[in-house]
């Protein structure tokens, strides 16, 4: 039976949408009968066993510290992980090394995988230099900046191969020299075995929110910046003026929670806006199952025109309508007008337009439902896309054993 080991920043049991998408990974890979586990740098930093099983996952930690100045630091933490990925492969044996962005987990199995002999695939999610200026942290240009955009293609360049999540980030790659065949694609994807049930709405929590008879316009996720929450909010006095009893229900936390709540309180139609905060994952379909249209207003951005996001495919998995901004992460998932609505980036007006002509067009949503859903299960479905993994592996693994076999005398 092949092993992979997946070098990962962090994983299970914190919630994350990368961790999610990780355990969704390697879920479909044991069913599809691969060997597989994870391993974490130290950026994991959840306490905890050094080796622990999540959701029938084994994980291993990477135990050390590392100190010293910015970059001095990040390479001690690659070194640490570099070993560990090591002192496991001497008792576990992996065929593949399977890294995980950013950047600092594919150096260390670089390091790791030329040491083993073994092959190194690296996957990208998201450019973390582009996600660090979308998430305030950083700046487009900066040393930081470019610094963690050359280690990014110092990794590319070594790997065996490369994974992305999407064309707009192996477009990208492909533009800065690194040959399109050495770069494959396995898409955001939704576990329709767990979660692909629509769950039944609870009246009780709908009254317990006061969201009336709807129709409810819903929001669950990360409050970031790039996340666009501030125009959506800014959208629902343009809304509710075509659409009186439309109610916004975001669920969720993060960086933007207090000034979005600011700009609530303010807002003409504070009594339509509702807060939940952060709920448990496992009670998250019964806010799904409240709302109407979920609601994905990206700003523009690097990082949202080149990567696509998760939540609106977990959102088609449960029936729900779609709406988002024209932004390029969603053009690769949402066809306007079939299985979804598309609007203008940064609009409150375009936003509000949208969702009112959606809400008034209630004879189209059994079809854009029905879009939607079809379009995880053929597109999107982890027991389908764990296959893409599988046809890299095996080339990699033949090109390593015809590498080993001896020429003919």
């Amino acid at each position: 039976m092949t092993r992979i080991l997946h070098v990962l920043d962090h994983s299970l049991p914190l919630h994350s949408g990368y961790t999610f998408r990780t355990r969704a990974i390697l879920t479909a890979q044991a069913a599809a009968g691969l060997e597989v586990r994870g391993i974490t740098g130290l950026r994991h930093f959840k306490d905890g066993p050094d080796t622990e099983v999540c959701d029938g996952i084994k994980f291993h930690r990477t135990r050390g510290e590392a100190k010293g100045p910015a970059g001095l630091r990040e390479w001690r933490e690659v070194g640490l992980l570099a070993e560990a990925i090591i002192a496991l492969a001497a008792d576990w044996r992996p065929d593949v090394l399977h890294a995980h962005s950013p950047a600092l987990c594919g150096k260390a199995a670089l390091i790791a995988g030329q040491r083993l002999g073994i092959p190194v695939v690296y996957e990208i999610r998201a450019f973390w230099e582009d996600a660090a200026v979308s998430n305030g942290t950083g700046s487009e240009g900066s040393v930081k900046y470019r610094l963690t955009r050359a280690l990014e293609n110092h990794v590319v360049a070594g790997a065996d191969a490369v994974v992305t999540i999407c064309q707009g980030l192996k477009d990208d790659l492909a533009q800065r020299g690194t040959d399109p065949a050495k770069i494959a694609i396995s898409p955001n994807g939704v576990d329709l075995a767990l979660f692909g049930d629509a769950v039944v709405p609870d009246p009780a929590l709908a009254a317990q929110l006061g969201l009336g008879g709807g129709p409810v316009i819903g929001f669950i996720g990360s409050f970031y910046d790039y996340e666009g929450l501030d125009d959506l909010i800014a959208a629902i006095p343009l809304l509710t003026a075509r659409v009186p009893q439309a109610r916004l229900l975001l669920v969720g936390g993060g960086p933007m929670e207090a000034a979005l709540k600011t700009q609530a309180e303010v807002s003409p139609a504070a009594e339509a806006i509702r807060f939940v905060g952060r709920v448990p994952h496992s009670e998250v379909e019964r806010y799904y199952a409240l709302v109407d249209v979920m609601a994905y207003p990206r700003k523009q951005s690097r990082l949202t025109d080149l990567v696509t996001p998760l939540k609106p495919l977990e959102a088609m998995a449960q029936r729900k309508l779609v709406a988002a901004s024209d932004v390029g992460g969603h053009r690769e998932l949402i066809t306007h007008g079939q299985t979804g609505t598309l609007f203008a980036p940064n609009s409150p007006a375009a936003c509000a337009a949208a969702l009112a002509d959606l809400l008034e067009a209630r004879q189209s949503w059994k079809a854009l439902r029905e879009a939607g859903l079809d379009h995880v299960r053929t597109n999107h479905d982890w027991a389908r896309n764990v296959y893409r993994y599988h046809d890299v592996y095996q080339r990699l693994l033949a090109r390593s054993v015809n590498c080993r076999v001896p020429a003919a005398a």
